[in-house]
């Protein structure tokens, strides 16, 4: 159980239930990162080629697998999951299941990178959700719209309204994770569900708002999908996890993209947070005097959801003012921003 003194943090290992891991070289940065302080991670399965059945779900796992520390070689496990599409069939889902494939996502296609290949007509996916409901595998969903007349700052809201309500109406009993939520409109859906539905919440949608990506000129560092939301949603994201609502988990949301990426004419979203994640989110808890209850958001609610066992190990952050680098070297040579670079954070993770 969480153990806290003034200077001194001890929690139960957590978990990542969001998180992109991207592949190839970059994998020796971000499973690194993400292995120093989560026991298990859900990797998102948007690469090029999407990850959309269980042979591919595989040979990631493999790549990961290769690619974590030595010495966390026994305390990190990626759970894996597959890209719906409109090709996906119910035997895909009963093959993944039976491949020990965590779960499924859903993109809306267009919403977000690498996701030209995701779903356009939903209804069409109805067998398939309901062999997932049967199987017990749950559907992790990217909740927005991509039609070009819908405001970006709105397309949480409709997907609640237009589709989601219905997939929850249709299928009552599948598990559903609304990924990353950014506004009061998805804190209130989800509260209003039963335990049927989850929700994960990242870093940056706790600490920003619109504010911190447009204001002074377009910061690009901060900039994700769903985008940064104005300052009455952000606080609707603390309040719900300062109250303790076991529905709401930690998922990082972690996307990383070369710097050059980010800083160019279209630049790519995501904010690569796995480099000081629980540090991130302890400097939220502590913000909202509520740092007692960090470690169920972070450590036991997912698991309960994904109905894994919770963690036994732990691990301690102290209280100690650091920087979070401006930049971060690749393999390849090229520089990463981590998110929040530059800034002070006031608790640092003990080495596992």
């Amino acid at each position: 159980m969480q153990q806290t003194t003034t200077n001194q943090l001890t929690l139960t290992l957590p978990d990542d239930w969001h998180l992109h891991l991207r592949d190839g070289e970059m994998l020796t940065e971000t499973v690194a990162a993400t292995a120093r302080c989560f026991a298990r991670a859900i990797v998102m399965p948007n690469l090029v080629p999407p990850v959309v059945n269980a042979e591919m779900a595989a040979a990631y796992k493999a790549r990961i697998n290769e690619a974590i520390p030595a010495n966390l070689a026994h305390s990190f496990t990626p759970l894996m999951t597959i890209y719906l599409t409109n090709q996906t069939t119910p035997q895909d889902i009963l093959a993944a299941k039976a491949a020990g494939v965590t779960a499924a996502k859903l993109y809306p296609a267009g919403a977000t990178t690498n996701s030209d290949a995701a779903v356009s007509q939903i209804d069409r996916l109805f067998p398939v959700f309901e062999a997932m409901t049967n199987a017990d595998m749950p559907l992790l969903i990217h909740g927005e719209v991509t039609d070009s007349h819908i405001d970006i700052f709105d397309r949480e809201k409709v997907f609640i309204d237009t589709i989601l309500n219905k997939i929850v109406s249709h299928f009552s009993q599948l598990r559903i994770v609304l990924e990353h939520i950014t506004t009061e409109d998805a804190v209130e859906f989800v509260k209003a569900q039963d335990n049927h539905v989850a929700a994960t919440i990242t870093p940056q949608h706790l600490l920003l708002n619109r504010n911190d990506l447009l204001v002074g000129g377009v910061r690009p560092h901060n900039y994700c999908l769903p985008v940064l939301k104005r300052n009455t949603h952000q606080q609707a994201l603390r309040e719900v996890v300062a109250s303790g609502n076991s529905k709401f988990f930690l998922g990082t949301d972690s996307a990383p993209h070369e710097k050059y990426r980010k800083e160019n004419a279209c630049g790519c979203a995501g904010c690569y947070s796995a480099w000081s994640a629980i540090e991130l989110y302890a400097q939220v808890f502590e913000e909202l005097g509520v740092i007692e209850k960090l470690e169920a958001f972070a450590s036991f609610y997912g698991a309960d959801f994904y109905q894994l066992p919770r963690n036994t190990q732990t691990i301690t952050l102290v209280k100690e003012s650091w920087q979070v680098p401006e930049e971060i070297i690749l393999p390849n040579g090229n520089p990463i921003v981590p998110f929040y670079a530059g800034k002070t954070l006031s608790w640092k993770l003990q080495s596992k």
